[in-house]
């Protein structure tokens, strides 16, 4: 027997079924941390803005617009909860959303595909927490707007078209703004491990 969809088990929600809600926190609330997680760099406040998540998908449920997908709009929600919570921080930085990279496809290549244009995959032998950290302390630095459309395309695997959707954005601007992202994210990795004078040489 086929599971439910997201879709189904949001409508059994609103029928009045809590079983049905309480499979979907427990569908998405680790891939919830992990995407969530990469915004606050923090622990409890990845958890905190998972938990504010879920209730605002619960209050709002009647809002969603059952001809969409539900996973792109959850991830809309934690990335809106994302950025109030890093806005209440006293962070010198907002975290906008958009971008682009050329090509018509819907999908359009992923960052993987470009960043193998540029350099080695930024894991490629980089699998302990030390390496992970560093990658990471390189989005941070990076400007808000290209850092988070970076954390959707090439950490969470999201097409296009659903970045355009969570982040309400013209696609051809997704694409765009990844270009650059990839651009400034492999200049970056270069200069600190020094691979850009090995290039020149």
């Amino acid at each position: 027997m086929n599971a439910p969809t997201d879709e189904q088990l949001l409508a059994s929600h609103l029928s009045g079924d809590p079983e049905s809600f309480r499979t979907l926190v427990e569908r998405y609330s680790t891939e919830l941390f992990q995407f969530v997680f990469r915004f606050t760099n923090r622990n409890a406040a990845a958890e905190d803005v998972v938990q504010d998540t879920f209730i605002q998908v619960h209050l709002a449920g009647k809002s969603f617009d059952p001809k969409r997908r539900f996973k792109p709009w959850l991830f809309t929600i934690a990335a809106n909860k994302a950025r109030d919570h890093l806005r209440s921080r006293t962070r010198k930085r907002e975290v906008p959303l958009d971008a682009q990279i050329g090509g018509d496809d819907d999908d359009g290549q992923r960052f993987l595909d470009l960043l193998s244009d540029e350099m080695q995959s930024p894991t490629t032998g980089m699998e302990d927490a030390e390496q992970s950290e560093f990658i990471q302390s390189i989005v941070d630095a990076m400007p808000p707007h290209l850092g988070e459309v970076l954390i959707l395309a090439y950490f969470h695997r999201f097409p296009y078209r659903d970045i355009a959707d969570m982040l309400d954005i013209p696609l051809g601007t997704v694409k765009s703004r990844l270009h650059a992202a990839v651009t400034h994210f492999g200049t970056r990795y270069r200069e600190q491990t020094g691979t850009e004078e090995e290039a020149s040489e």
